[in-house]
């Protein structure tokens, strides 16, 4: 019988040694690898720690695991699997602070940030839970009164995950749970450059909390890993998050393969400043939108689309707020931005802001870094052609397109080929409404700004944004089932044959 108490929760040091996991990784138990991943911290280049890396041909045998642990798994009942998940979370709650530090670290977030994230993450465990009590099936219509109709959801079998690196705990977990407590067994391809709080801390998470072995694996590398993983025999779904780019190689991939996948991809969210609203109010929601962990989240404010009459004004009060964020290591320092994830990311946020601003654009405030820590930058006078008018920056660069009427408002914000999450700052909830319904985008926000997320909503995009697959308390059964229809007589069928 499950024990369902915290009585038994397991100290600090058993979620946190180190020592487990080191050139390690893990499916079903640790083992030890010939290659390593070595982890360090962004804002300062100190080692981290290791993770054993993997090769393609790993592959084989962690799906062989996978598959014996994900029978023993779907038979269990659906509240042992539901209790398994509450354990999961209770020991995530208990170790709180020191992995608070740890997300810090590994991503380069600030503190508010890894408390999203760690709470985030415990919240996908209870929720995935929850999904538990909900029906299995429906009883259908029969066509004989001897015979039972019915269609139940099971399973899908393999689910493997593909997670990135800016939030890769709570961007791993919200696949990851509800794919393991709907009975599923789990494949989880963290990010290289975060496979502790991405990876290997999950693994030890399932492991204490007695998940059986092969439910959940962990395999770690880079790009060819990650195709072996997409390709593999015996998976038979890929969820991935990542850019765009990568998620078409995926989705071709998977689709050749015969695969279901669900793909949470970039975007280039519009941020609407109609010339009735809170100037003070929207800049702070805007510079929070394009801000926020440097800028590296899906669902940044990617362009601020503001109306003529208030644009000065505007761009006024969201450069004052660039210039006065602080700027440094989070994890030793009182900062609002941090370091961008690596000296690669650097050169091409700096890259974009550069190439606009010698097309045209003014540059308010901002527009250079020290090292990997890139100040926020304003950029004005955007216009359809330059850089950081159409592509995703993932960097702390808020450029502002100017407007003259809500009709070209709605045109420049459907002017991308992104469709993930969108906001309307108004004086007037029938005009944001009247505004919202036009924007094509999987989340929208009035009076508010783009950056949303929770475990219970449908979360997702549309066009370069996702292929329509939404993650969320609501949604997963849809996502990590599939329907089976079955019929039971009474007595044996009798036919002319």
């Amino acid at each position: 019988m499950l024990n369902n108490t915290q009585d038994n929760a397991p100290t600090r040091s058993a979620l946190l040694d180190e020592s487990v996991w080191e050139k390690s990784t893990f499916n079903g138990r640790w083992r030890s690898t010939r290659e390593s991943l070595i982890v360090t911290e962004p804002a300062t280049g100190e080692r981290l720690g290791s993770v054993g890396a993997c090769a393609p041909a790993d592959l084989d045998e962690v799906v062989a695991a996978a598959r014996n642990g994900q029978t023993q798994w779907a038979a269990w009942t659906a509240e042992q699997r539901a209790a398994l998940m509450r354990r999961a979370a209770a020991i995530l709650e208990q170790d709180r602070e020191a992995i608070i530090g740890m997300i810090i670290r590994e991503t380069g977030g600030v503190r508010g940030k890894a408390e999203v994230e760690l709470q985030g993450t415990i919240d996908e465990l209870i929720h995935s839970a929850a999904i538990l009590i909900g029906p299995e099936g429906h009883l259908l219509p029969g066509t004989h009164p001897a015979r039972l109709s019915f269609a139940r959801r099971v399973p899908i079998g393999i689910v493997g995950v593909i997670a990135p690196w800016n939030f890769p705990m709570l961007l791993a977990m919200r696949s990851v749970a509800p794919a393991v407590a709907l009975g599923n067994a789990v494949i989880l391809k963290p990010d290289p450059q975060t496979p502790i709080v991405g990876g290997a801390l999950l693994a030890r998470m399932f492991e204490l909390a007695g998940l059986p072995e092969g439910v959940f694996s962990v395999v770690n590398g880079g790009a060819d890993v990650g195709e072996a993983l997409v390709t593999a025999e015996g998976v038979r779904m890929i969820t991935f998050t990542g850019s765009t780019a990568v998620g078409r190689r995926v989705g071709e991939l998977a689709g050749k393969n015969l695969k279901k996948v669900a793909l949470e991809l970039g975007g280039k969210s519009p941020f609407i400043v109609l010339d009735d609203a809170d100037l003070e109010a929207a800049a702070s929601a805007g510079a929070w939108g394009s801000f926020l962990h440097q800028g590296q989240i899906c669902m940044a404010s990617g362009r601020h689309i503001v109306q003529r009459k208030v644009a000065a004004d505007y761009l006024a009060l969201l450069a004052a707020k660039a210039k006065a964020l602080p700027i440094g290591d989070p994890y030793r320092q009182q900062v609002a931005i941090g370091p961008i994830i690596n000296d690669r990311q650097v050169a091409r946020v700096q890259q974009i802001v550069d190439d606009s601003v010698a097309a045209g654009a003014a540059l308010l405030a901002g527009g250079t870094h020290e090292g990997r820590f890139y100040r926020p930058t304003v950029l004005g006078d955007v216009k359809p052609g330059m850089p950081a008018y159409g592509l995703e920056i993932f960097g702390p660069v808020a450029p502002v397109v100017i407007v003259d009427d809500e009709e070209e408002a709605i045109r420049i914000a459907n002017d991308t080929e992104y469709g993930l999450s969108a906001a309307v700052q108004t004086g007037s909830l029938e005009r944001g409404l009247r505004v919202a319904r036009r924007i094509r985008s999987g989340l929208m926000h009035i009076n508010d700004q783009t950056i949303h997320d929770h475990a219970g909503i449908p979360f997702g995009g549309t066009g370069a944004s996702g292929n329509g697959s939404r993650f969320g308390s609501p949604t997963n059964w849809d996502e990590f089932t599939e329907w089976q229809w079955m019929t039971l007589s009474s007595e044996p069928a009798r036919y002319p044959f």
